[in-house]
């Protein structure tokens, strides 16, 4: 996978690529006529790259792995969800981040798909609906004009609710 940035500065455009390798090696089982089925004996297996287990661990993002398990039939709630966990992890107080446009919310969780506004809208509305049934502090909330998700300090790991 490559990253990267563009700017123009006065005489020339610059770009600039870097690669990063997540997986050291992937084995994946499937049966297109029957989802979920993997035949016995075999198993999926994935190796994260040394880069990428380093990078992990030295920058861990605070994520409830409850909460994770409970969206992972809904990978759009899900997507959201640890980008929230992360952005709101981060946030120095209200943050404003834009919706649409070539750095929104939309192109940063992978949903360009959405030609409608309003539709994409209403989808992150009940993404938020969703994640706030297992994270009722989210802070996250759509601006009144539409054009913004605010969000503001938060971690989103649960607390042990049997040591209180």
């Amino acid at each position: 996978m490559f990253f990267g940035t563009e700017k123009l500065t006065a005489t020339a455009k610059v770009v600039r690529r870097s690669r990063f390798n997540f997986l050291r090696e992937a084995r994946i089982w499937y049966n297109p006529r029957d989802e979920g089925t993997i035949p016995d004996g075999f198993s999926n297996v994935i190796v994260l790259s040394d880069e990428f287990y380093q990078e992990i661990t030295t920058h861990p993002i605070p994520t409830d792995l409850e909460a994770v398990k409970v969206l992972a039939p809904a990978p759009a709630a899900l997507d959201l969800y640890v980008w929230l966990s992360y952005r709101c992890f981060t946030a120095k107080g209200e943050e404003s981040v834009p919706i649409f446009g070539p750095f929104g919310l939309i192109r940063q969780i992978g949903s360009v798909e959405y030609s409608c506004a309003r539709r994409f809208r209403a989808k992150l509305e009940q993404w938020l609906r969703t994640i706030r049934l297992i994270w009722p502090e989210c802070p996250a909330r759509i601006a009144a004009d539409g054009r913004y998700l605010l969000v503001g300090h938060a971690i989103s790991v649960l607390r042990n609710q049997s040591k209180v």
